[in-house]
């Protein structure tokens, strides 16, 4: 039997360890284990000392700061009484170092057309925008939603917003009205940019007939900017609300200076699901967040002048946030932006723009790496994929069987991977190998960055031993951190800070090994308790995954009168049928694996699962269908509500 307190057992043995090529080491910028441990030891025993130093060498101050860091918790003030703006660190300050005529983002549209944009010309775009929005009405403080394709003016209404002192919130140009209000009301937006539509998968998407719909719902909403993008016809304008970007955007002047901002001043809202109820605004501000996207970029994807990087992530989500935006334009990265899906026209597009464009760094998500190995090899080998030297992985934990495919089919073993740990509330990176000096392990996110103080521990605020998991907690606070719930600070305290006085609670499990490395192990919520043994649900997810037949895993638990909690598998398979044999063999695989401990009770096929639009598995709704609960919560952010109606039903 387990400890009582809530340790999580541990189950899985994963050690095939991956040294950083030689090479890659010699040119790295982090190079040696000493330089980190220098790094890590200065940023935990000196703190203000540490950042005072990062902030005046990676930022650009208007008036300089005085104090470094006031904690209170859970209230922290970073740089307090600096003065200094996202949008100059990001362009004017590349400029000034003599990076005008780099390029900032190269853009490919579903369709086949592109653009590039270099600093200079990026900074002139943004400041027509700045200006336009001025002259619209919109001033510092004022909330902008932006509902946009994955085009060049998202990034540049982003950075407009950030020039003048207004608040993005990006809403993902892929969720409905309701939500779109539901956002817009609870943020008080006062303007909404957006777009006559998008493509995807070949068909055109109407985003301004859905604004509308929202719009009428949304009583603070003054302004609608709107771009065109696909050259719908008859798009409905409301007078004296509406108007076109190349209207009152082209014609405006690009002289439009950065406005010095107080560096606690709010810098964007970005929404994210809660469990249950509304979702959550989370709130960062501009000087610290600003310096841990642009310092975790350094670090972690050991960027160089001519590198070409590519996130593949919407600037809906935090990952387009801080790695499209803030992270890579401060550091003076050239950004691919693609504005499609990944199957079109054809399953191998994202190996089709890696070799036209030689992108060296890739950044993509677990769920994006499952698909590519279930449509199939064959779309990879096509494709010259040598210019690649770094992967990275975001979002949630990759098995240790995806991370193999990964490596040596788009690696072609010879780039490190960065499998990242953060979350929208942390702004940026927490842990990762780097990949300078780290020797990964498949499934581990290895070992906390320079500022990062985890602790693991159990229910009662124990400190955990390396043989279990526990609740993963923040001891001390870092630049990125958020600041709020927007509106809502009862919420802010209960949810995060309240379980484990003075600590920030994840609300992810993870245990650290014998080597010092972190073990992500699902949410809290995910743990199954079976028979008096608390089981990660990653554990027995990446014992399925590693059955040549499944894509795809999610496990929830379910009631069992005898043993607590039962295991529940969904699962996703390829070239196999779905059917009592396969079910059987799978179990058996699990319990080969893992300890009959952990073999399922139950295992549902599905053709998909169900994912939020970033791709994270929805497992409280699999623990709904899988326990013959009605679905509740919040399901804005749900791909497909379809999914969840065939998940009731067992295809084998």
């Amino acid at each position: 039997m387990t400890d009582p307190s809530g340790q999580i057992d541990h189950i899985l043995i994963e050690d095939r360890k991956f040294p950083p090529p030689a090479e890659f080491t010699k040119r790295a910028v982090v190079s040696t284990q000493a330089q980190y441990d220098e790094m890590y030891a200065k940023a935990r025993d000196d703190r203000d000392g540490f950042w005072k130093a990062e902030a005046n060498e990676h930022l650009h101050w208007f008036e300089p700061f005085g104090d470094v860091c006031q904690w209170n918790a859970p209230h922290a003030k970073w740089f307090l009484g600096g003065k200094t703006n996202a949008s100059y660190n990001c362009l004017d300050r590349n400029i000034d170092a003599g990076r005008g005529d780099k390029l900032a983002i190269v853009w490919e549209g579903e369709p086949g057309d592109t653009r590039t944009l270099t600093y200079t010309e990026l900074r002139s775009e943004v400041a027509k925008c700045a200006a336009a929005l001025t002259q619209i009405g919109i001033s510092a403080g004022d909330v902008v939603s932006i509902y946009m394709p994955m085009t060049p003016e998202l990034p540049i209404a982003m950075l407009a917003c950030a020039r003048i002192g207004a608040i993005h919130s990006v809403i993902f140009a892929g969720f409905s009205a309701e939500s779109i209000a539901d956002r817009n009301n609870d943020a008080s937006a006062k303007m909404v940019i957006t777009a006559d539509g998008l493509y995807r998968r070949g068909k055109v998407l109407p985003l301004k007939e859905t604004v509308d719909e929202a719009l009428a719902k949304s009583p603070t909403v003054e302004h609608c900017l709107v771009l065109q993008r696909t050259g719908t016809e008859n798009v409905p304008m409301t007078e004296g609300r509406d108007v076109w970007w190349h209207d009152v955007v082209d014609s405006q002047s690009d002289d439009f200076p950065a406005v010095p901002l107080d560096s606690e001043t709010p810098l964007f809202i970005l929404y994210t699901s809660g469990s249950t109820g509304k979702p959550k605004g989370i709130l960062h501000t501009t000087a610290g967040y600003n310096l841990w996207a642009k310092r975790t970029f350094d670090w972690v994807f050991d960027h160089r002048e001519d590198d070409i990087y590519w996130c593949t992530a919407d600037c809906g989500w935090i990952t387009g946030h801080s790695y499209i935006v803030y992270g890579p334009l401060s550091a003076g990265a050239t950004c691919l932006m693609y504005e499609g899906a990944p199957n079109h026209p054809a399953e191998d597009r994202f190996w089709d723009l890696v070799e036209k464009y030689k992108v060296t760094i890739l950044y993509t998500a677990p769920t994006a790496v499952r698909a590519f190995i279930k449509w199939g090899d064959e779309h990879v080998e096509k494709h010259d994929l040598s210019s690649l030297r770094l992967l990275g992985s975001v979002g949630e934990g990759i098995n240790p069987e995806a991370w193999i495919w990964y490596h040596k089919m788009i690696g072609g073993e010879r780039c490190p991977i960065v499998d990242t740990w953060w979350q929208t509330e942390t702004g940026g990176i927490m842990m990762s190998p780097l990949p300078g000096i780290t020797a990964t392990i498949p499934g581990s996110c290895t070992t906390p960055l320079p500022g990062i103080v985890p602790a693991i521990v159990d229910e009662a605020g124990n400190v955990v031993d390396a043989q279990h998991g526990g609740m993963l907690c923040i001891a001390e606070p870092w630049p990125g951190m958020l600041r709020g719930i927007y509106g809502d600070e009862q919420r802010f305290v209960e949810q995060y800070w309240s379980m484990v006085p003075g600590k920030y609670l994840t609300g992810d499990n993870a245990r650290k090994d014998e080597h010092g490395f972190y073990w992500i192990m699902g949410r809290i919520d995910d743990v199954i308790n079976v028979s008096g043994h608390r089981l990660s649900t990653i554990e027995v997810e990446s014992a399925l995954v590693s059955h040549d037949a499944v894509c795809e895993a999610a496990v929830v638990g379910r009631h069992d009168d005898l043993k607590g909690q039962a295991i529940a598998a969904f699962v996703t398979i390829h070239n196999r049928e779905p059917n009592e044999e396969l079910r059987k063999e799978l179990k058996l695989h699990v319990r080969k694996q893992i300890g009959a401990l952990a073999q399922p009770d139950d295992i549902r096929f599905a053709a998909t699962l169900p994912k939020t639009r970033s791709g994270k598995i929805m497992r409280r709704l699999l623990r709904d269908v899988a326990s013959g609960r009605e679905v509740v919560g919040d399901t804005s952010t749900l791909e497909d509500l379809s999914v969840l109606a065939k998940l009731g039903d067992d295809e084998a």
